[in-house]
């Protein structure tokens, strides 16, 4: 048996870096599926809670690639300097076809499609210094997917907010055909620093004296 590459993907097994929500916020993705899932009569599979992520990056093609391709991608995400972020999903919608099924999923604002694509672009750098080229960066739409299935009437609609501070991203190791993910990387994002507070009555004694005023 010929062994597999090591710079190439293993038969049935892809990598992704993500965000993941916190115990909050997947409860409340889950309850929101459910609610979809009742009003639209939307069959298909449902993507378990525990495997609930926002998708950043894809595993990068390899080009001159020096370590394994897991190693590679470790090595990538311990390379990366990103910030902290407010994850906010408040639109539901159904996307376009993937390999014969419609995701059904949660979609970012606005401002978290900014953040989430920063963090994408230096996770995308870090991999090409690895060997991997990561094509189509900017094209991105940040999203939790609910479910995967057949065609279902177009839905696009708001939601009530669901929010998470995404405080770090993972590696993540996914098996097709299985509802398997097992996270073998995770990496902090940086905290933006807290204000400086201001002691005002500090701030009034330095002031120098106010000059007299003219006589009349």
């Amino acid at each position: 048996m010929t062994p597999t590459p090591p710079a190439e993907l293993a038969a049935g097994i892809d990598y992704f870096f993500a965000v993941r929500p916190d115990s909050q916020a997947r409860a409340e993705i889950a309850n929101a599926a459910a609610r979809f899932r009742r009003s639209q009569r939307a069959s298909g599979v449902p993507v378990a809670v525990d495997n609930l992520h926002l998708a950043l990056c894809p595993v990068g093609r390899p080009e001159r690639p020096q370590l394994s391709l897991e190693r590679a991608m470790l090595a990538a995400g311990a390379a990366v300097r990103g910030n902290a972020f407010t994850v906010t999903l408040d639109a539901a919608m159904r996307c376009i076809p993937s390999g014969g099924q419609f995701p059904f999923v949660l979609c970012a604002d606005p401002v978290t499609a900014v953040a989430a694509l920063e963090l994408r672009k230096a996770i995308a750098a870090a991999q090409r210094a690895q060997g991997l080229q990561v094509s189509g960066v900017s094209s991105f739409h940040p999203h939790v997917a609910l479910q995967h299935g057949p065609a279902i009437d177009a839905i696009e609609e708001s939601i009530s907010p669901i929010q998470w501070r995404a405080a770090e991203f993972v590696l993540i190791r996914s098996f097709f055909g299985q509802a398997s993910h097992e996270v073998i990387g995770r990496w902090p994002l940086a905290s933006a620093p807290a204000p400086a507070v201001v002691d005002m009555l500090a701030e009034l004694a330095n002031m120098p004296d106010l000059p007299a005023p003219p006589d009349e």
